[in-house]
């Protein structure tokens, strides 16, 4: 790995508000590396709103593949707004819902 490539940062010891670990994504998206620390870590250059550090372990990052299908690219979520210490999300549309 080397500065400025992009790679996977896996979600091993990051903590989100998801219900359950199994429904969370396995790897965040990619994050280019912006420094080499040391001999095994790295400086990632993460979003604004994250609230942890930047530095990993090679351990934890995975190499990041250009797609080779137009199905396989996934647009990353929108970040949340965050009111009163709280994520708030705006819903575009209902697509479906039970009687």
């Amino acid at each position: 790995m080397k500065v400025r490539n992009n790679v996977w940062l896996e979600n091993k010891n990051i903590h989100s508000n998801r219900p359950s670990k199994k429904l969370d994504q396995k790897r965040y998206r990619p994050f280019r590396i912006l420094k080499d620390i040391s001999l095994g870590a790295f400086q990632l250059e993460l979003p604004e709103g994250w609230t942890i550090h930047n530095m990993f372990n090679e351990d934890l990052l995975t190499r990041y593949n250009e797609l080779q299908f137009k199905n396989q690219h996934m647009e990353p979520a929108p970040p949340p707004t965050i009111i009163n210490e709280e994520e708030k999300y705006k819903v575009e549309e209902v697509r479906k819902h039970r009687k």
